[in-house]
């Protein structure tokens, strides 16, 4: 098969959205490079959001607080919404302090000079005159989509959140036949991507064709995977000495194997997989987390 000639247009650009025209394609081809786009595209792009809260006055979320026009559930509804720009892979917190009547906007919230808030004018509540909210929350970046059961329970007045972290809205493609010459039987794919703000749709969609590519080289190329533990532990040195918070995880990752102890990375790759999954709190996604972490550090772990 020859090398694949084809034209990538930009048809369409306006606010947080594009269209792409990818054309002409071999038959079928349409559908493959769709497909894998568009799934590539609302799960594996690196977002941020916010993942726990806690609220002055307030112990779990099914609480009413004074003066506030919403309740406590549709607040916490408002801050998921809350759409945020950070290049950093620690945690950072987030503060809201708000004494005057009116509307309580995203722009309110503050926070460090490297994250930046994509939707400042987002109304989350309404104060009455009197009222007050003082809010304190963790702001954490990650992939995809991770459940609140993920994170750390258990402390009075913290409440968890579900994170989307993807920075994709919405994604449709269609494919329809074009011409080429004499011949009609060519692929032109229609991929339309609607983003949060954070990101330009053009650099999500080259982002998520990098991705592919990691994936395929390893079809073309593979490299050894390391499956054995004495290995890994061989090559440690100094690293392994290392405490599970000094090798860039989320806190609430970190804060998980520390309280099932697993303190220094040493320790943590000698784990099974079937131990780790039995943290509480600690998913598949997690394990992902720590496997990237590690290889930040020049650890290369596969947890067997």
């Amino acid at each position: 098969m020859s090398e694949p000639m084809f034209e990538i247009k930009e048809e369409k650009k306006e606010k947080n959205f594009a269209e792409f025209v990818i054309t002409p394609l071999e038959q079928g081809y349409g559908d493959t490079l769709g497909n894998s786009l568009r799934r590539i595209l609302l799960t594996s792009l690196h977002g941020v959001a916010i993942t726990s809260v806690r609220i002055l006055g307030v112990k779990h979320q099914f609480s009413s607080l004074k003066g506030m026009k919403e309740d406590v559930v549709d607040f916490l509804l408002s801050l998921k919404k809350v759409r945020f720009s950070y290049l950093g892979d620690k945690a950072v917190k987030g503060t809201l302090s708000v004494k005057s009547a009116g509307e309580v906007k995203a722009k309110d919230i503050k926070v460090p000079a490297t994250v930046k808030i994509a939707n400042p004018e987002f109304v989350l509540a309404v104060l009455n005159k009197g009222a007050k909210l003082e809010v304190e929350m963790e702001i954490e970046s990650g992939c995809g989509y991770s459940p609140a059961e993920d994170r750390i329970g258990g402390i009075i007045g913290v409440i968890p959140l579900d994170a989307s972290f993807s920075p994709i809205i919405r994604v449709d493609y269609k494919v329809e036949e074009t011409r080429v010459g004499r011949l009609t039987n060519y692929d032109k794919l229609i991929l339309d991507v609607w983003t949060d703000g954070t990101v330009d749709p053009k650099e999500a969609l080259i982002s998520s064709a990098k991705i592919l590519m990691m994936y395929l080289n390893q079809i073309i190329s593979p490299k050894k995977v390391v499956k054995e533990i004495k290995a890994v532990e061989d090559s440690l040195g100094l690293t392994g000495k290392l405490s599970v918070e000094e090798i860039g995880l989320p806190t609430r990752v970190a804060n998980a194997l520390v309280h099932a102890g697993y303190e220094t990375v040493e320790q943590l790759v000698k784990a099974k997989r079937e131990d780790l999954v039995k943290v509480r709190n600690l998913g598949e996604k997690s394990l992902k987390i720590i496997i990237v972490a590690l290889a930040e550090k020049g650890v290369r772990w596969e947890v067997i």
